[in-house]
């Protein structure tokens, strides 16, 4: 079978309390709109370069978003998604 002929599984062994993610996406999203930022863009950037000066230091909002992995955040984010959107 050629290159692309399986499918490969994603598998993640430590896995992060679905809340604590939650809680810290929506302090992160808040600090970055009071600081004038559209929070949607700089979370993207953020997980797709994993570059922590996408995030503000306001409120710690980096520090809190550099302790939760960003599979982890990517995959809450799609769950919430296709929880509220595809059902």
């Amino acid at each position: 079978m050629g290159k692309f002929g399986h499918t490969l599984f994603f598998k993640k062994f430590d896995k992060e309390p679905e809340n604590e993610i939650k809680v810290v996406l929506k302090e992160v999203y808040e600090a970055l709109n009071e600081k004038g930022y559209n929070p949607n863009y700089q979370i993207v950037g953020y997980i797709l370069s994993g570059d922590p000066t996408y995030i503000t230091s306001h409120k710690n909002a980096r520090t809190k978003i550099g302790r939760i992995e960003r599979d982890a955040l990517m995959e809450e984010l799609v769950k919430d998604y296709v929880e509220h959107n595809l059902k």
